[in-house]
Order: structure tokens, then sequence, then C-alpha cells
């Protein structure tokens, strides 16, 4: 197959052979671009009538289906196997990833070998994958599924009881939500909650940026989601929310995508192929799914505000979640913005005392730019961000109670000691303030216009069921399934597919041209027309997307201010819930200050550190793991650890200079006092003269253990590292 361009060497300014050669390039390309189309097709008609399974690209087994159970619905239960000569380590915290259903199929979290599932299984961790099927069960509802995922998730911490920790539940856009109310309510089941693009606060967003929000209001508020229902004789068809998502960003969708596959033809197709399987399918619900979803998320906002009713008839309270908390969000991300994925932090907690309080770690991560989808499925961000969170997971479950921000950063090769940690980026932890979370806003009071929304929608579901519904469901069930299959979503890769007979002739052609191809060189000019042209349409796509946002802005306050419905249905100020007590947070008794050995008083120490300075490094916890692996503690178990670490951090914090006062009874000899400080001062990676002396800390440290703390001692501590 020849691939290599033209060997003429026209003149740089003779437009007749440059004209031909584009030409041809341009023809062969336009083959070859509505080959790759009908290929898509093809794919999706395939994919279909396999009956849509996951696009998970490793190998897996079905542990349980969930259409079998007492209540049946339609998820499973899959094992990811690991690689083969790549075993799982069984003392390793197992994942469990549950993927989105919010239109599309399951699989997203594991489409590529740099992906979710592939990070934390070359990590050793066993993985498992929630996965679901095309059509729902009859009469399956939320809950029913809340308590399918609860018993999968029980079955993966049974089939490994060796494991250092609960099952890590990563929950992506939708799913997060649902994971975030499931561990609220089973909070025994589950270690860390990994949340990636999760809208658990649907009303958040910045003005003149995150458009989606505003959706519902002009659409007149969840009758129209009743209605879809009634024309699809009880199913919601997931292709109207995938719709929502296309139209955003009418650019992408019309044009930029199609276009990189023209430009890029010769190396694109896989990719395109790839991702378009997963884009084309879409799955339905039941009615009763879809109404949970609308009212109590984008319509009601009420997970984050602690009006969800549980099966026992509770609140769901976020407050209950016993795990730490770890939120992915992204300023690319239209979507889900950051706002929406960290909002109900402020809203459940009010401030970042409360968090502590209540004996919570709540992890944040902000990116700069990556999109929605780009956030699941970006081998880059799977790279980094992914690998970075499944690497320093248990240094999150570790750290004391309190609010902190995950900051990623390249590997200076200059850096102090930064052959302390492998890998291409340094990790660390800092203490934040919820006016850190604030910061993100603009204003929340826009946010109050929201509840006059739901006033009125609730009002024209009402209006739709009383007077229009009845007609509808009688008219429906006979044109149910034509209605969906002429969806326009469905059809595009219907006509361009093996099954339109004028598409028969492409494929022939197409294996002449791949035989003959002539690409055009880089520098030809007609090329560099090509891309003006295709920027000037994307150019004018966007322009009419921000101005057909600003008009819908414009239009929602108008008509949910207090010169529309506002005035009707006026909004209440927005209420924050304070924070419950805890069995965790109650007082300590005196001798728990004095227990704990060598072993707490080091740890007490860290913690005391930790929290003064308000950062911590992962290059800490790696030498810190170290030093326990050389030392009298290194049969301590590392979960054992871990709790007498966030026990120290509350003594901390219940009695400060109690607690450290108590070090001198914990560390009876100067030599072990010596020894000891010997050993924080490696974790905390300071050399003695990084040691601040005139920090209140350092002072009191020395004061209580009668020492310099710059003095270095000979110990074995030090060949430990």
């Amino acid at each position: 197959m020849s691939t290599a361009p033209f060997t003429a060497k026209p003149n740089a300014f003779d437009p007749v052979i440059h004209g031909f050669e584009y030409a041809v390039d341009a023809f062969q390309r336009s083959i070859l671009f509505w080959d790759v189309l009908r290929q898509r097709g093809n794919n999706y008609l395939d994919h279909k009538k396999k009956g849509q399974p996951p696009i998970l690209q490793f190998e897996y087994e079905t542990i349980i289906d969930g259409r079998t159970l007492e209540q049946p619905v339609n998820y499973a239960l899959l094992r990811i196997k690991p690689e083969p000569g790549k075993p799982t380590d069984p003392r390793k915290r197992p994942y469990v990833i549950v993927d989105p259903r919010a239109g599309h199929g399951p699989g997203i979290g594991g489409s590529k070998h740099d992906s979710q599932v592939g990070v934390a299984l070359r990590a050793g961790h066993p993985v498992y994958f929630v996965t679901f099927f095309p059509e729902p069960m009859s009469g399956q509802k939320l809950r029913d599924v809340a308590a399918a995922e609860a018993h999968f998730i029980e079955e993966v911490a049974r089939r490994h009881p060796n494991a250092q920790g609960k099952p890590c539940v990563v929950g992506n856009c939708q799913a997060g939500w649902a994971v975030a109310a499931l561990a609220a309510v089973r909070p025994d089941i589950m270690g860390p909650v990994i949340l990636n693009g999760a809208p658990l606060s649907y009303w958040g967003g910045a003005s003149g940026q995150n458009p989606m929000r505003y959706a519902g209001g002009l659409l007149g508020g969840k009758w129209l989601e009743s209605m879809a229902c009634d024309l699809g004789d009880g199913l919601f068809d997931g292709a109207h929310l995938v719709s929502n998502f296309e139209n955003l960003d009418p650019a992408n969708t019309f044009w930029k995508k199609y276009y990189n596959l023209y430009s890029k033809i010769d190396t694109e197709a896989p990719r395109f192929l790839g991702f378009e399987t997963w884009w084309g399918g879409y799955f339905l619900m039941n009615r009763e799914e879809i109404d949970a979803i609308v009212s109590e998320l984008f319509i009601g906002n009420k997970l984050a505000t602690g009006r969800i009713a549980s099966p026992d008839g509770k609140t769901v309270d976020l407050r209950n979640i016993r795990s730490p908390i770890v939120v992915f969000a992204s300023q690319g991300d239209n979507i889900t913005p950051p706002q929406q994925a960290l909002n109900w932090i402020e809203d459940v907690y009010g401030d970042e005392q409360a968090i502590i309080a209540n004996d919570q770690v709540i992890v944040y991560m902000v990116h700069e730019d990556i999109g929605h989808l780009g956030i699941f499925v970006s081998g880059r961000v799977a790279a980094k961000e992914h690998k970075e969170m499944v690497e320093t997971l248990e240094m999150i479950d570790a750290l004391p109670a309190g609010l902190y921000e995950m900051i990623i950063e390249r590997k200076d090769s200059s850096a102090k000691r930064a052959d302390l940690e492998p890998g291409d980026y340094l990790v660390r932890f800092e203490a934040r303030k919820m006016d850190d979370i604030r910061s993100l806003e603009d204003t929340r009071k826009d946010e109050e216009a929201f509840q006059t929304v739901e006033a009125v929608s609730e009002v024209n579901d009402q209006l739709y069921k009383t007077f229009v519904s009845p007609w509808v469901q009688a008219m429906s069930p006979p044109w149910a399934e034509t209605l969906r299959n002429l969806h326009p979503l469905r059809t595009k890769y219907e006509w361009f597919s093996d099954r339109n007979p004028l598409l028969a002739p492409v494929s022939a052609t197409a294996d002449v041209v791949r035989e003959n191809r002539l690409p055009v060189k880089a520098d030809n000019p007609f090329l560099a027309f090509e891309k003006m042209a295709s920027e000037a349409i994307t150019s004018s796509l966007d322009a009419f997307r921000d101005l057909r946002d600003t008009w819908s802005e414009g239009v929602f306050k108008m008509m949910y201010g207090p010169l529309g419905f506002g005035a009707i249905y006026p909004p209440k100020p927005r209420a924050t819930t304070p924070a419950a007590p805890t069995e965790s947070s109650a007082a300590f008794p005196d001798e728990d200050y004095e227990s704990g050995g060598p072993l707490a008083a080091v740890l007490r120490m860290i913690a005391a550190a930790v929290i003064e300075v308000g950062v911590f490094d992962r290059r800490s916890a790696r030498v810190f793991r170290a030093l326990l692996e050389k030392s009298q503690f290194k049969d301590t178990q590392p979960e054992e650890v871990r709790t007498i670490f966030k026990q120290q951090a509350r003594l901390l914090r219940q009695n400060r200079d109690r607690a450290l006062e108590a070090l001198a009874v914990m560390l009876p000899t100067r030599e072990v006092r010596r020894l000891a400080v010997d050993v924080v001062r490696q974790i905390l990676l300071l050399a003695p003269d990084d040691i601040r002396v005139d920090r209140p800390l350092a002072k009191k440290l020395s004061d209580v253990l009668d020492m310099n703390l710059r003095e270095l001692p000979e110990s074995a501590a030090l060949a430990a590292v």
C-alpha cells in the first residue's frame, strides 16, 4: 500500500500543481471519511445485536447478575481479570468502579489501557466494575439499584478478607451522585469514596459559563420528562439525555469532531470508531428512575440539602459518610463544573470546623481545563490524576479530619530529596478552608431562582399528568418502539451503514484509495486554506452557542426572578445544616493521652506538624513505610497505624497542650526521645537545619522533651531511607 506523497517538486508559486495535489488528497480523504462513517454504523448495529455489552478493554467475568436477585435490577458486578503475568495483590484494597447511567452504556471507565480500571489494575489492586444492561427490569427503582450495589460491594469485601481496608468505590458523573447517597445510607460497607465529575449540587455554576443548569427551568420543569416516558410506554430513552449533552457544544457536535476525523483520516479512525461505539449506545430507564433523577437532582437538588428519604424513612444525610471522600472536578467541565461538584460541602457542613467535628476527611482536586468526558476517558488524566489518586489512597485514608486540596506537580529533577518518590510527579495535600470552595463561585445568590423552578415544575407536572398524560398514554404503546428507532441520534448511525444501499460502492472504493493513497504535503497552501475555513466554521458555531446561552440565561433570570415566577413562588434564604455530633467526637478519657507508647508518640508528633503546617507530602508516607518496615513496629498492620494516627489527631484537636505534654510520659528516656524525634524528622523530610525552632510546635516539643530538636542522633533509623 502506497502512502508516499507526490514526489514532484513544484515551484512554490505554482498553484496548478498545488491545487491538483490537494484535490486528489481531498477526494481520497472524502472517500475514506464516508467509509469510516459506514464502519461506525456497522459497529453500532453489531454492538446493538450483541446486547450492547460494556466497552471495556479488559477481560472480565460476571460475579453477580442483578437480574437474578430477589428484587431484580438491570445491573451486574464484573470482576476485571488481571493481565497475564501481572497478578493482583490480595492484601491491597479492592476497587469498585461504577459508570454513569446517563443515556450511554457502561465501560467508559475502562475503555482504554490508560484508564481508571487500568491504573488500579497495574497498581496491583483487585478491580471490579458495576455494569448495566440496555433495558431496566419491570418496576425497577433507584432504591432497588442502590440495594443491589450495596450487595455487590459486600460481595467484593467478602472475596478479599485479607485486604487492608474496605473496598474503594469510584463513582463517575451521575454514578458519583448515587454512590454518595449509598455511602450515606450504608457507611459500613465501603472505604474511601472517589467522586469524578459528580453533580451533587446541580444548581451551582458561574453566570455566563454553565448554561446546562438552566435547561430544566426554560422547559418548564419535569413535565417534559413525564411526556417522554408516556411516549415511550413507561420507558425513558437515554438518547434524550445525550442530545442535551450534544447541544451544549454545537461546534463539536456538527463540525469539529468530524473535521478532526477528515483531516487525520489516515490515523484517527481507530480512536474515532472506538469512542463512537460507546457514544452511540443509548440505554433506557424506567419512569420511576428518571423521575427520581430529574426531581431529586436536576430540578430539586435535594441530596446536598438533605431532602431525600431513604427506604427506612430517614433522610439521606451526607454527614453519615464515615470514609474519606475524594472529589475530582475540572474548570473545563461544562456539564459538571467545579461548583456543582463541590458546593455540597458548604451546604452540608457550613465550614471546615464542622468537617473536623464530624471526623470527616474531604479531599478535592480541580483540573485546569479537561472537559467532562476527559475526566473519565482521557489517557493523560488517567496517567496523572487517577494514577496519583490510586497511589496516595492509603495516605488519604490516614489524613487527620479536615478539608484538603490535592496538589499534583511535575517533579523538578533538581528538587531537594526528589529521589525519595518514584514517578514524574510530587503530590501533597494542603489544608483548605471553606472560603477556598467559595472562591470558585462568583455568587450563590443566583441559586435562589432554582427554588422557584422547583415549585413551578411541580405545578406544570401536575397539570400535565391531570389533563394531557392520560391521552398520550392511551395512544403511545403501539408507537413507542418506532419513535425510539426514529430518534435522530439513532438514524444517523443506521443511515450510514451497510443497510443503506447507496453506500455500497463506498467500501470497495475506499479499498482502492487505501492502496493508492497520496496524502498532500503539510505545507500545501490549499491545506492551509482548508484549516482556515474549518476555524471559521467553528468560530461561527461557537458564536451562535454563546449568543444562545446568553439569551437563555437572560430569559431564565427574567422568568424566575422577582419580576417573574419569583413573585409567586419566592425563594427562601439558603441554609446550611449544622454538623451533627458523632461518636468519634466524644471526649477522650485522661488515660488515652498517655497510652500507646513510642509508635503513638511518633504518630502524634507527625499529626501535630501536619495540623500546624497544613501540608502532608506523599513522600512522607513512603519514608514512613520504609522506617516502619525496619523498626520494632514492622509487625503493625497498616490499618492499625491509620487508626492510631487518626486517634492522635483527634486527641490533639481535643486538647493540644495536654496531648503534647503527655509525650514526656510516652517517651520516658532521652535515648527513646532522640530516636523518636529522628524518625519524625525523616518522615517530614526535614534536615536538622530545616527545623524552625521558632515555631510554636517546635518550642513546645523542645520544652516537653527537654532536648534540642536540631540534634542529629546516631540511630539506626537513618539507614532506613
